[in-house]
């Protein structure tokens, strides 16, 4: 059996699991609801106060399919009760993020020199569930229930401008740790 798809996923006080037809997983907390379709291969029950998830063979795939199923659905538990976060630091002089309302502007240093602005921003909305949180002007804190749009999410502010070995300028998680390389070592004779 796998690991990880045979350990029960518990279910906290507050919290309720539907199984549907289909394997369509609906789980309801504080925090708001998430709904997951799995696999119609796996066996989704809920015994008292937790999910268990059974395979039908031990072939490669649903070996493979049990530990996944078993975690995301302890996943969607988790967003439920506590939400998801991940926190983004911006590194570089005139690099800075500005929340207006629902909106947070990403100043990276992209030059728009047709229409003579100083630097190009990127904005993105809070949607679907996702918050921005902006400490200060060079922090950055994504936070929602779904873990998976989390990461999408902060995957995307990060790809504005990732961060560069030689000045480690750029936008950059926070538990990230950046590689710097020696600049040119200059001539020789």
């Amino acid at each position: 059996m796998s690991r990880i798809g045979r350990m029960p996923v518990a279910i906290p006080a507050g919290v309720t699991v539907d199984v549907a037809a289909g394997n369509v997983v609906t789980v309801k907390g504080k925090l708001g609801t998430l709904t997951e379709t799995f696999s119609p291969c796996m066996t989704i029950k809920v015994e008292g106060a937790e999910v268990l998830i059974s395979r039908p063979t031990d072939e490669k795939e649903d070996k493979s399919l049990h530990g996944l199923t078993r975690a995301l659905l302890h996943n969607m538990v988790v967003g439920v009760t506590e939400g998801f976060s991940k926190k983004l630091e911006i590194v570089g002089v005139g690099y800075k993020v500005v929340k207006q309302g629902k909106t947070i502007q990403l100043y990276l240093g992209h030059s728009l020199m047709s229409t003579g602005l100083p630097q190009a921003k990127f904005c993105l909305t809070e949607e679907n569930g996702i918050t921005f949180d902006v400490p200060d002007s060079n922090t950055i804190i994504v936070k929602g229930i779904d873990k998976q749009l989390v990461g999408q999410i902060a995957a995307v502010i990060r790809g504005k401008r990732p961060p560069e070995p030689y000045h480690g300028k750029g936008v950059k998680y926070a538990d990230e740790h950046i590689r710097r390389k020696a600049g040119k070592a200059g001539k020789g004779k």
